[in-house]
């Protein structure tokens, strides 16, 4: 008799999640049956989910329909268990297509796909002829074959490219891809109980059953999707296949990789629940909360943030100042408050240079985690169509980024988290040429009330530097001159986000668009936090709107003192120039802080 599929729970680390709060995510294998590229990632996804693998016997001889019907049967009974919560379904390769076809037949189930290098372009792939060629090749000289050793290594196909076509004979070449293979034989040998030519030639014909099955059923599936493509796929065309399933699917978004192969889940560099995060696709409810929703960071995630800037960092080697509750101003942060809440409020420097090394500092030296109140644009499917890189949002997700909007505010604040909040918003980042250091804030108080309510702190903040890093070429004013350019312009603003319904004008509206600047022989960046203003025990008093509105202007007036500070101390700073601290750090080595200006 036959061994049957089967879904084996794996549960890890309930303390950080109660069971009673979990949900599940149901881990579809690939070709090979016993996921175990998913494997790799078992830890960390057991962390967020209940964690379900399918397991698919070598013997087992279900049909395609059946592992639907099976997968099926126990996403419903999930979904009866926690209405309220998603079920997530991870499908690689025919994984993928079972993930799809699940979805296809019950659009009413709450489901999120998270779908890798996705089986739906089977028909368009290498493995089609793989079985017409396993037909010919004798046991167990089939797992030789070069397309099977490709699925199995992930970069098998590139052997012959390394060899072939750099003055090999093919005489010569033959014998080495001999050599290769005779090396290779002793771990083949041990795949042969696993991958009988037999079971591979069964599960390429389901492949190719279940890419016909689920792409007639495309326009059905009502998901959330995430399509995961690599884009070195030595066996599916996965680069072209995610756009296409991006354009059939009503609820798809797509993140490349550039540098994987099909095996892109077994790669040390790829970390699965950190690109499900970075796409804003992990959520415990029915719809997205990006306050409560929201998973605290891992060393590794930091490390990547910390290498998303670290070329920013390098070059404008950033000085950090703080203020002290007795007005002295110092080197580094200890003048910020220890506790939450708190209001970081400050200038928006040229295309938001300051962010990355404004909340990966602060992180770093303080233990503050900074969660930032952003434009929508970064959250949006829709533009994510028109941008270079789908992927270009994702560490604002993950380092704890959310919408701009009074109840993601309120929320925060109730958390005791720290909040930056620009006032002057893409008005500010995308300001015209001359307008450096320009606040445009709304007249009236947006988040004095707010702060008070929950006695947050007020820290106004001043940065200086996008001048020293740049000149501007091309502003908004100069884009609406171009030809056709206004066409980008309806693109890219389409929606008519009304951030501020109490002001007017551009302000209103916060329109998004390119500014095209020349670099410069780089300077430094300057921080200072200012003084801490307390609105603990002043909410009677600042629920007065007048009294609000003077504490406002204080603020503003506050950040441009900083400003003024900042560019007046920073002409004193002998290692301003970035060819003075590189002279520094070969004295002193590259880790070394390089001295500044005294406060």
């Amino acid at each position: 008799m036959l061994a049957k599929s089967e879904f084996r729970l794996r549960i890890i680390g309930q303390e950080k999640l109660k069971m009673g709060n979990r949900f599940s995510v149901f881990g579809l294998a690939g070709i090979d049956g016993v996921g175990l590229g998913l494997i790799r990632h078992h830890e960390r996804l057991a962390k967020m989910f209940d964690m379900w693998c399918l397991h698919i016997p070598v013997e087992d001889r279900t049909s395609f329909e059946g592992l639907v019907e099976y997968v099926e049967s126990a996403v419903k009974s999930e979904g009866q268990r926690a209405r309220d919560r998603p079920v997530y379904l991870v499908g690689e390769s025919v994984g993928a297509c079972i993930a799809l076809a699940v979805a296809a037949r019950n659009p009413d189930i709450d489901l999120v796909l998270i779908l890798v290098n996705s089986g739906t372009s089977f028909h368009k792939s290498q493995l089609q002829s793989l079985s017409v060629f396993l037909d010919l090749v004798p046991e167990p000289f089939h797992l030789t074959t070069p397309q099977l050793l490709n699925f199995l290594t992930g970069n098998f196909m590139k052997i012959p490219s390394t060899i072939v076509g750099r003055g090999f004979s093919f005489q010569e070449a033959g014998q080495a891809l001999s050599e290769i293979t005779t090396s290779l034989l002793p771990s083949l040998m041990s795949l042969l109980d696993v991958l009988p030519k037999e079971s591979i030639v069964w599960k390429l014909k389901m492949m190719r059953t279940a890419s016909s099955f689920v792409n007639s059923r495309l326009h059905a599936v009502k998901a959330q999707t995430l399509v995961l493509a690599s884009w070195n796929d030595e066996l599916l065309p996965s680069r072209e296949e995610a756009e296409r399933l991006r354009d059939a699917l009503e609820k798809c978004r797509i993140r490349n990789f550039k540098d994987n192969g099909h095996k892109i889940l077994l790669e040390a560099e790829f970390d699965l629940a950190t690109a499900i995060k970075g796409a804003g696709y992990y959520r415990r409810s029915l719809e997205t909360d990006f306050v409560s929703d929201y998973l605290p960071l891992t060393p590794d995630e930091f490390q990547k943030a910390t290498d998303h800037i670290r070329m920013l960092q390098y070059i404008a080697n950033p000085v950090m100042l703080s203020t002290l509750p007795d007005g002295k101003i110092v080197r580094g942060l200890s003048g910020l408050p220890k506790q939450g809440p708190a209001v970081i409020v400050g200038y928006h420097m040229l295309l938001g240079f300051e962010l990355g090394p404004l909340v990966t500092g602060v992180l770093r030296s303080s233990g503050i985690h900074i969660r930032g109140l952003a434009h929508p644009f970064m959250f949006d499917k829709k533009k994510e169509k028109i941008m270079p890189d789908p992927s270009y949002y994702d560490m604002h997700r993950i380092m704890g980024a959310v919408p701009v909007a009074a109840g993601n505010f309120y929320k925060l604040l109730a958390e005791k988290h720290f909040v930056l909040l620009y006032p002057g918003g893409a008005r500010e980042a995308l300001h015209r040429k001359g307008e450096e250091y320009k606040l445009f804030w709304p007249e009236q108080s947006e988040f004095v009330r707010m702060a008070s309510r929950f006695g947050a702190t007020i820290i106004p903040f001043g940065v200086v530097g996008e001048d020293d890093i740049c000149d501007m070429l091309l502003d908004y004013d100069d884009l609406m001159k171009i030809p056709f350019y206004d066409i980008l312009d309806r693109m890219l603003n389409e929606d008519g986000v009304k951030l501020r319904t109490d002001s007017t004008g551009e302000l209103k509206y916060q329109r998004i668009h390119p500014v095209v600047a020349a670099p410069k022989i780089p300077g430094r960046f300057y921080f200072i936090f200012g003084k801490p203003i307390e609105t603990r025990g002043r909410e009677k008093e600042l629920r007065d709107k007048e009294n609000a509105q003077h504490l406002y202007l204080n603020v503003k007036s506050e950040v441009e003192s900083c400003m003024k500070y900042l560019k007046e101390k920073r002409e004193k700073d002998p290692y301003r120039n970035i060819l003075a601290r590189l002279l520094y750090q070969m004295v002193h080595g590259l880790d070394a802080e390089v001295p500044t200006f005294e406060p």
